[in-house]
């Protein structure tokens, strides 16, 4: 262990003296704690504001069916980039999937299908895009901005093939289920999308597939000599976004009680990758934090409704997310 990993002042074996710890060591060891807990510290600070300064903030409509009803969405699609930005890939199509699910999902509704048959057919659908997206990245070599930038473009318009661009309005109680049901007074997406995270968090942390995901991201030839299936995972890792952002393609769709091609899932790869990047994850791979993209995703929506909620128009608070964001890859130049 060297001197500096003991903390301010350290004592040296021969002679007993206090040494203190470099002026450039301290920021370094300040630059990683705000890339592993600036996000928190942040939710932390906003979450404390408004308990004073926002009226009602602190009651069960706001925080639940506002705040965390907003940020559930967007927290489990962040869940699925930050698995694939940890390959260090990227995932620009999500937007696109959860369109295509949702018009997927509404339509065989609408046509008298089981709202089960529904459902797994539009996940299906998901992660076959999924699956597409993969093979393009892991099989064909092509750059994952290249390859998921095709079905973000090709993804909304074939949601709108499947519909012809219309506004699809759904009554089906059982499928909307997702979208509108409160369980224990709690909406149902923010329970889908703790689960989403606990899955996720305990694959991640405990089985080989995490391992492989940091291995690939971290150094790819290195792990392949070293005889893991970085194709696979890879693969692997785009479908399990494509999964996720259909799901919450499900969700949207169900919340609003219609299936809008042209809106559903809109902005929401920025959105997912905000998420993950404000959480200190680096966007170069080999590292994922899954509470971290579903802090960053309540963080960030938890400072665009409190800017809005004390008259900060619409484009400044987007102006102002996009100056966190700097900051937090700023702060990314330095390795946790």
């Amino acid at each position: 262990m060297t001197p500096e990993a003991v903390g301010p002042l350290v004592a040296e074996p021969a002679t007993g003296t206090a040494t203190p710890v470099p002026r450039g060591a301290r920021r370094v060891q300040w630059t990683v704690w705000a890339q592993r807990y600036g996000a928190l510290a942040t939710l932390v600070v906003l979450f404390v504001y408004n308990a004073i300064a926002t009226p009602f903030f602190l009651t069960p409509q706001s925080l639940l069916f506002v705040l965390l009803r907003q940020a559930a969405p967007i927290a489990i699609v962040a869940v699925g980039m930050a698995i694939v930005i940890g390959t260090a890939g990227i995932d620009l199509s999500v937007g696109s999937v959860m369109a295509i699910a949702g018009q997927v999902g509404a339509t065989l509704v609408l046509h008298d299908q089981p709202f089960l048959l529904a459902i797994v057919a539009a996940l299906l659908v998901s992660a076959v895009c999924g699956l597409f997206n993969g093979t393009l990245v892991a099989r064909f070599g092509v750059q994952p901005i290249i390859a998921t930038l095709i079905l973000f473009i090709a993804g909304r318009g074939i949601a709108q093939l499947i519909t012809g661009g219309k506004l699809q309005t759904l009554a089906d109680p059982d499928f909307q289920w997702i979208g509108l049901a409160r369980p224990f007074g709690v909406p149902a997406q923010v329970i889908v999308a703790v689960v989403v995270a606990v899955v996720a968090w305990l694959i991640m942390r405990f089985t080989v597939f995490g391992r492989y995901v940091l291995a690939v991201g971290g150094n790819e030839t290195a792990s392949r000599l070293a005889g893991v299936p970085a194709a696979r995972v890879k693969l692997l890792a785009y479908v399990t976004s494509g999964v996720l952002a259909g799901l919450v393609g499900l969700i949207a769709v169900s919340a609003n009680s219609a299936s809008d091609a042209n809106n559903v899932g809109v902005g929401m790869e920025l959105d997912a990758i905000a998420a993950v990047a404000v959480a200190g994850t680096p966007l170069t791979g080999g590292k994922v934090t899954v509470w971290g993209a579903v802090v960053g995703a309540v963080m960030l929506k938890l400072l665009q409704n409190t800017l809005i909620a004390h008259g900060i128009t619409k484009e400044v608070a987007q102006m102002v997310e996009g100056a966190v964001i700097i900051a937090a890859l700023w702060l990314q130049r330095h390795e946790a």
